[in-house]
């Protein structure tokens, strides 16, 4: 493996054992390292840094490393180590910015809800106080950029298990989210306009690339 996936993947390794070691110690790593919304009295600056390597459990940290395993090493192996790392930290805070956006504008039409009396207050508060982690916004970046550097590559992912042209998967998987997120279906607690996010600026960086070859490291 490429240098920088095995140290992103090492890093995220760390800090999910050390979640674990703080809980023991009646420290909540997640409380202080997850990132909470701009209007929540909670939310810090460098929160939209740390909640990249923070993740809620077992299954979502697998799933998010085995993404940024199989799609982040080809992309490394392209760009070089520098570019990779650039590429996966500005999806990873794109991700974010369009997440905390969307959610200020919820948070502000909900608190309008609840002041008139036809919300309920607590998902208010659910709202401010549940932080967001995960590094699933730069990964939905790298999906984005394996579908755009190797668009004919087939995919069989294991719950989809018929061969996909990996162009075909990026716009059906984008579609998908863009209709979760729109959707606010109840119980659903994914973050998909930070998926969305991350997509979204891997693309303009990418054809910001493509557009200036002088820069290419």
């Amino acid at each position: 493996m490429p240098p920088v996936v095995t140290n992103l993947l090492i890093i995220n390794g760390l800090f999910f054992l050390a979640t674990y070691f703080f809980q023991f110690q009646g420290i909540d790593l997640r409380g202080i390292l997850g990132m909470y919304n701009v209007l929540s009295p909670n939310f810090k600056p460098y929160q939209l840094f740390s909640h990249m390597f923070m993740h809620a459990n077992i299954g979502h940290i697998f799933f998010n490393m085995f993404a940024l395993w199989m799609f982040g090493s080809p992309l490394e192996n392209v760009w070089g180590h520098q570019r990779f790392l650039l590429y996966y930290i500005i999806t990873g805070l794109g991700a974010a910015a369009l997440h905390l956006g969307v959610g200020a504008w919820e948070i502000h039409q909900l608190q309008n809800a609840v002041q008139s009396g036809t919300a309920d207050p607590a998902l208010l508060d659910m709202m401010l106080n549940i932080p967001t982690v995960g590094a699933s916004g730069a990964v939905f970046g790298l999906l984005l950029g394996f579908g755009m550097l190797f668009p004919n590559t087939e995919l069989i992912m294991l719950f989809f298990p018929v061969p996909i042209k990996a162009k075909y998967f990026v716009i059906i998987y984008g579609l998908l989210e863009l209709f979760a997120g729109i959707g606010k279906f109840q119980g659903d607690n994914v973050a998909h306009f930070a998926h969305l996010g991350g997509m979204l600026f891997g693309f303009i960086l990418i054809k910001l690339w493509q557009k200036d070859r002088r820069n290419f490291f």
